[in-house]
């Protein structure tokens, strides 16, 4: 059984999807405080040809705040004006219709709970995918909720019955392997292979480690499930 434990963003970038795809089990750590300027709540699409950061508002944002006590400011004239922006950014790439309609139905969903709202933009995406990975909410888990960092982490694997823990490359300063064996599980690294998630946008140089927004826009489907196994896991 594989797992992995990451705090819910909203549209990130295809390592995200990667991992999510990865496991049979993935859960949205949202009883740790949220990260002033991370990217919980922003990404990038491409607008005019470079990168442009959205940011979903947020409020009262507060890195005193757990990310499940915060909440959305999100009124309709801001989703409008975030959705005429991905118009206006996609509205000539040649999967805009569909990915469209998909992200009307994210943007305007009603809940103004951050984890809430973020939860339903990643079950749509799913859906879009097929991609059938159970979503957990740690939140929700029953646990000692006293324990930090990677105790935390090895206490949600062992509530869920896991014995194969993979988390993001980026993190290997903050896990070590023999913590984790200790309790009988496998820890591992997921490598995105860059050079082979390369596709055609609407200039001549790709820009790379945008949302998957921008993913969507330009491919079909088969592709985008394609990109989620062009990964490597490592000790």
């Amino acid at each position: 059984m594989k797992i992995a434990i990451m705090q819910p963003y909203f549209m990130p970038y295809i390592g995200y999807w990667q991992l999510i795809s990865a496991v049979d089990k993935f859960v949205l750590l949202d009883d740790v405080n949220y990260i002033m300027r991370g990217y919980i709540n922003r990404n990038s699409i491409l607008l005019n040809g470079k990168p442009y950061r959205f940011t979903i508002p947020i409020e009262k944002a507060s890195q005193n705040k757990l990310i499940k006590e915060t909440k959305l400011n999100f009124t309709q004239e801001n989703k409008a004006t975030f959705l005429k922006t991905i118009c206006s950014a996609y509205k000539k790439a040649p999967y805009f219709d569909d990915v469209m309609l998909l992200m009307i139905d994210v943007v305007n969903y009603t809940e103004t709970d951050l984890t809430r709202f973020i939860l339903h933009s990643i079950e749509k995406i799913m859906s879009y995918l097929n991609v059938d990975t159970e979503i957990f909410v740690s939140s929700e888990i029953n646990k000692n909720n006293g324990l930090k960092a990677e105790g935390r982490i090895i206490e949600i694997c062992k509530k869920l019955g896991t014995d194969i823990y993979i988390n993001p490359c980026g993190g290997r300063s903050l896990y070590r392997h023999s913590d984790f064996e200790e309790e009988g599980i496998e820890l591992f690294f997921l490598e995105t292979k860059k050079e082979n998630i390369i596709y055609k946008q609407r200039q001549d140089i790709f820009v790379e480690n945008l949302s998957v927004i921008d993913i969507l826009m330009y491919n079909d489907k088969q592709t985008v499930r394609n990109f989620l196994s062009e990964y490597a896991l490592k000790k």
